[in-house]
């Protein structure tokens, strides 16, 4: 891309984000510690645990939706909480697959993703759903 063929998108683009937490055997429990803290703070719709390769992902994890307003707070602190684990963050707009693929970011260590069977473009952007999780309110972010 030259700079005489680039249109900046708009963040209203964005409906929601993903965070998905990886992890192995071995780091598990990392896992499931980060998937406490984070439920205990944050009002997002946390994912079943995977324990094997799903979709596009490459190992184990756990998907994590939420809502845009609260990318400023959720992804500073799983910047610092990662507990050494791999998260893949991505927006969810209309092209998953650009999504996955060139427009996330990764805290910690990347993985490879399998986005060819994703969609290039979809009807409906995927929306962060209802929260499951219930920010204790004595608890510090």
């Amino acid at each position: 891309m030259d700079s005489q063929t680039f249109t900046p998108r708009h963040i209203d683009e964005i409906a929601s984000y993903h965070a998905h937490v990886y992890f192995c055997a071995d780091t598990m429990p990392c896992a499931l510690a980060l998937r406490a803290a984070l439920s205990a703070r944050f009002a997002v719709r946390v994912g079943r645990v995977h324990t094997s390769a799903v979709g596009p992902h490459s190992a184990s994890m756990f998907q994590v939706a939420f809502e845009t307003s609260l990318f400023a707070l959720f992804v500073p602190w799983l910047m610092l909480n990662r507990n050494g684990l791999s998260i893949l963050v991505h927006p969810n707009t209309l092209h998953p697959q650009q999504d996955h693929a060139r427009d996330s970011l990764w805290l910690g260590t990347p993985l490879p993703l399998r986005t060819e069977n994703l969609p290039q473009t979809q009807p409906h952007a995927d929306e962060a759903g209802q929260p499951n999780t219930t920010p204790e309110p004595n608890i510090t972010i």
